[in-house]
């Protein structure tokens, strides 16, 4: 491997410099940004074993998700995109090459949704690691949507469909068998280069939703954490909840529930999100705009956490992603 200092120039040179705001990027001991109206600012961390395995991920790949993991936080807010960090932790057995293809694989996302990589860190690291820092804009606040703005009565919606990037994970864990080659590789794209909602996000919160957050952990995460934040119960009709195509044969396939896939997997990086109900059509135009479909999937009641239904209204229980402890509840596994 090449030193920390020619692989960090060789980073650089990888870089574009797009956007307005930039004004000093990587190579000085900080970059320097010209400020307008308010930030928007999330920090993500990966980790090898616990958020991937390069047994069945690419670096190029890599790349692409962990940058589109954490602009799907700015798409979660309605914000424009801006800038982002990044954070290598380099074990032994990787070369320098190889960073560079996981530097490639967020570049080519940058570029195409206007992001400027500014800069980070590279060091020696067991495991390999990648920490994100990701800035996103907006001119005021009124602007933005958070987590804690639901209210009882909201109707809750969802963009997209769901379970796909849990299927594409069984693909390529289990070799699972049978299915159209066509859908079997549209499941492995959303696992490995899933596409953040960002111009989605934006239009609904133009549109009047009132609290969003992505689909990173599932919705029985996701929607608990909007839950918590605005200080209610969320019910999910867990039948009404859309899937995408082949989840319902995978997760058949693998002996297991789709709906568990779709309301548990996590990362598909849709949004959900709670809207007042006149604001519905609003809503669903503007998704349609953005390229986007919305399906309701239930409601903001009084209470306190989410309600699981199934198609009878009983409860029903199925755990989004932790990552201290898995999808079960069991602290993961160690790699294979």
């Amino acid at each position: 491997m090449t030193s920390e200092f020619e692989l960090l120039e060789q980073i650089r040179a990888r870089l574009g410099r797009r956007g307005e705001r930039v004004l000093r990027a990587a190579g000085d001991d900080a970059a320097v940004v010209r400020g307008d109206g308010v930030e928007v600012t999330s920090v993500d961390a990966f980790v090898e074993g616990v958020h991937f395995r390069l047994g069945t991920t690419s670096l190029l790949d890599l790349g692409h998700k962990c940058l589109a993991a954490s602009l799907s936080d700015l798409a979660a807010m309605g914000a424009q995109t801006g800038e982002a960090f990044f954070v290598l932790g380099m074990p032994s057995h990787l070369e320098s090459q190889e960073a560079l293809e996981l530097i490639d694989g967020a570049e080519a996302l940058a570029a195409r949704t206007g992001v400027a990589i500014c800069g980070g860190d590279v060091t020696a690291s067991r495991e390999l690691f990648i920490a994100v820092t990701v800035v996103g804009h907006a001119s005021r606040e009124a602007e933005l949507v958070g987590r804690d703005g639901a209210r009882p009565g909201d109707a809750i919606g969802v963009t997209g469909a769901l379970g796909g990037a849990g299927a594409g994970l069984l693909l390529l864990e289990r070799k699972l068998g049978g299915l159209d080659p066509d859908v079997g590789s549209a499941l492995l794209e959303r696992h490995l280069r899933p596409e953040p909602r960002l111009t989605t996000g934006r239009a609904l919160a133009r549109a009047g939703v009132r609290a969003m957050a992505d689909v990173s952990d599932g919705v029985a995460s996701d929607g608990e954490r909007i839950a918590e934040a605005s200080g209610l119960a969320i019910e999910i009709r867990l039948a009404e909840l859309p899937l995408d195509e082949g989840v319902a044969e995978v997760a058949a396939a693998a002996g297991i529930d789709p709906l568990d896939l779709a309301a548990g997997a996590g990362e598909d990086y849709e949004l959900l999100f709670a809207a007042p109900g006149d604001a519905r059509a609003a809503v669903e135009a503007a998704a349609e705009a953005a390229g986007s479909a919305v399906s309701w999937i239930g409601r903001a009641v009084e209470g306190a956490g989410i309600r699981l239904l199934d198609e009878a209204g009983n409860p029903r229980q199925v755990r989004g992603w932790d990552h201290f402890r898995g999808p079960s509840g069991d602290r993961p596994a160690e790699p294979a």
